[in-house]
Order: structure tokens, then sequence, then C-alpha cells
């Protein structure tokens, strides 16, 4: 318990009001930090600081687009305001957008980067103060197995998420003196949303290509992100972990 006690830390977890970011904010308040969620929609703030009160935590939500510079800064402005610091960035949020290659409109791609790449890297940078003011701090990017596989049909998002894990490494070698450790976690196949919204053959096959033959459920991601944000991984900083039901090296 006390190797991965969050008492009296500060973590903003965007995409926080449902799925992997929600089961996180779960996890961090029952470790004791504070939680800020951030989420486009005000009413899934609302709902998700009302659970997290309900388990005893002290949590606020911040709607907040990832694609908007000016949301960015509200998010770490209000962080600080309720908390007085930040000492975890969660990186969660994203979209999947499929469009098929050679079908990819300018639209799209912006709107995919800006969610999945430009808003994580600029969300760490405008809290970097903050960050380095603090004596545990940490960033965690959530990535993708798409990262590492082919994906025609998701393209942009994989290569985004693989772009993250770029930044991932470089943050980690730049943040490095300052105290900071940066890290990532790339999942397999989660039962969410995302997930849920493939056809149903689709989300059989994924989850027929684990080892462990299923989907899983978004609380299986939070024991490793527990340790890449508290004390127990105090020496982890570079690296990504894969969660993923032993797919991969398939």
């Amino acid at each position: 318990d006390r190797l991965f006690d969050m008492t009296g830390r500060t973590v903003i977890v965007t995409g926080g009001t449902r799925g992997i970011g929600l089961a996180m904010a779960e996890g961090f308040v029952l470790a004791g930090a504070n939680v800020v969620v951030a989420s486009r929609k005000p009413d899934a703030c609302e709902a998700a600081v009302a659970h997290l009160q309900s388990l005893g935590g002290k949590a606020v939500g911040v709607p907040t687009n990832m694609g908007s510079l000016d949301d960015l800064d509200r998010l770490v402005e209000r962080t600080v305001e309720e908390f007085g610091g930040i000492d975890v960035v969660v990186n969660n949020a994203a979209n999947a957008l499929a469009q098929p290659l050679g079908e990819m409109t300018p639209e799209a791609w912006a709107k995919s980067y800006d969610s999945n790449l430009r808003g994580p890297v600029f969300l760490v940078q405008k809290a970097l103060p903050h960050l380095k003011a603090s004596p545990a701090a940490a960033v965690l990017n959530m990535l993708s197995i798409g990262a590492f596989q082919f994906a025609s049909q998701v393209s942009m998002y994989a290569a985004g998420k693989a772009a993250l894990l770029s930044f991932t490494r470089s943050m980690a070698a730049g943040f490095a003196a300052d105290g900071i450790r940066v890290n990532a976690i790339a999942p397999g196949p989660v039962d969410t949303d995302m997930v849920r919204n493939n056809p149903p053959a689709v989300v059989d096959a994924m989850a027929s290509n684990t080892l462990l033959k299923r989907l899983a459920n978004p609380d299986e991601l939070v024991g490793a992100a527990l340790l890449l944000c508290s004390g127990a991984g105090s020496y982890i900083t570079g690296q990504v972990i894969i969660v993923d039901g032993g797919g991969t090296p398939r």
C-alpha cells in the first residue's frame, strides 16, 4: 500500500469520464489522489465527479476539448486553482477516426491529430512548470497496440499513437533532470465504447487474437497505471507497458 500510495498528489485524467479513463480515475482516487477528470461533455464530467466523490475521493471535472489550446490552459489553471499544483498528467483522451488510406480528408486528419497527438503534447507542456515543482511528477501517455501493428483502417489513429510513443521517449529524456518520469501504456482490445462501436465480428476477432481469448476490462489497466505513476515505479521512465492479453506477440 505504501508503494502505491498517491495521497496528496493531484492527477489530471483526460477522457476520464468513461471506459479506461474513468477506471483509472477510480484507481487514483482509491489510492488517495486528488483527481481532475477532463472530457468534452460537462454533464459527463459532473457525473464522473459525483461518482468519484461517492468513493470518498476529492475530484473536480473540467470540460475540455483536447483540440483547443485554450481549453488546455483552462484545465491546467482550474487544477492548480483547486488543488494547488499538478503531480501527474494522464493523457487518455483519444478518437479513433476510421478513414481508409486513399480516402482521408484534411478535416479528419486535423481532428485526429489534434486529439491524439497535439493535445497530449501541449497539455504536458502547459503543465510543465507545475510538474517541475512536484516532488513526485509523472506523465502517463495512453497508446494502443496499433502503434506497433498494421492498421490500414485506422491508420491516422495508429500513426498518432506511434508518434506519441516517440514523444514519450523524448519527454523522458528531456524531463529527467527535472525529476519528471514519463511512460506509456499500450492497451490491446478493451471492452469500451470505442471497441464496441465496431461490428460484432470485428470485436470477436480482436478478442480471439489475444492469447487470453477475451477483451480486457477497463479495470485491468489500473494496475499498470498505478505502477507507472506512483512510488512503485520510481525507477521506470521512457518505457511502454503493453497490456494486451498476449496479442501483440502473435
